[in-house]
């Protein structure tokens, strides 16, 4: 199975910049619909938008609406969870009665399942024992698949960057560890928000942290050339649950087509 990851798209109308966020999705989008072989989905691990605005969320649906494969979010701490529910509702599943955005996909190989760790009132993540009973319901909803699981803030300890713990507390991060290596079936976990590409581990689960796909908010050193050229996550997962994952820079010809269009 092959997951595309983007990340952290940031969309907003009134910004600056606003033209070459959506030029970057737009972009790193045309690159994953022109892999051989494609995708087999495309996981966006939050903050679609910068704001949370309904003319944000109509824009990445328009964008979302190119993919090839299908694409699945995670809400981060910037999108507007109701406005994410109704506005792009086609790439969510979600519980209408709940009031977290957590959901399972099953049409594939290894079973996906987004996780909503959004907290109110700050951009860390949180997750209490309420959250954790929702999580190990979705896992134990399917007995027998391998199952990956993505979501905004990143579970264990960031050691690049300024903020090495991305949750509410200690605490709120071990609940969500214990939850997801309970089963013993996690075999990956995919995450954004940091704005870098980084790794750990939870037990003998790998943690991917996708970079930022709008290059001005972009964090890590590279190379000047490099930009505005968008980079984004390609994850390979066998039947034994096995990952390998590749970083994929969006080749300068796909930002040049794209530009001229």
């Amino acid at each position: 199975m092959i997951i595309a990851q983007i990340s952290d798209t940031h969309l907003a109308l009134g910004a600056a910049d606003a033209g070459r966020r959506a030029a970057d999705l737009e972009r790193t989008l045309a690159d994953i619909n022109a892999l051989d072989p494609p995708p087999d989905v495309i996981i966006h691990t939050g903050d679609v938008t910068h704001g949370g605005r309904r003319e944000d969320y109509a824009v990445a649906a328009s964008l979302l609406a190119t993919a090839r494969a299908p694409v699945y979010v995670a809400p981060g701490n910037r999108d507007d969870k109701e406005n994410l529910r109704h506005l792009l509702a086609r790439w969510l599943r979600p519980d209408p009665d709940s009031v977290f955005l957590d959901y399972g996909v099953e049409d594939f190989a290894v079973r996906l399942i987004a996780l909503d760790t959004v907290s109110s009132g700050t951009n860390k993540g949180d997750f209490s024992p309420e959250r954790a009973r929702g999580l190990m319901q979705l896992i134990d909803a399917e007995p027998g698949k391998p199952i990956a699981v993505f979501m905004h803030h990143p579970p264990v300890t960031v050691r690049v960057g300024p903020d090495p713990l991305n949750f509410v507390t200690p605490e709120a991060m071990a609940t969500l560890q214990q939850a997801l290596e309970r089963s013993g079936r996690v075999v990956a976990v995919f995450c954004g928000h940091v704005h870098r590409s980084t790794w750990g581990w939870i037990g003998n689960i790998p943690v991917m942290v996708a970079p930022c796909t709008a290059t001005a908010l972009r964090k890590g050193d590279f190379p000047q050339e490099m930009h505005r050229q968008p980079v984004y996550h390609l994850h390979r997962l066998n039947s034994a649950g096995e990952l390998a994952t590749e970083v994929r820079i969006v080749a300068a010809a796909m930002c040049d087509q794209v530009a001229a269009t």
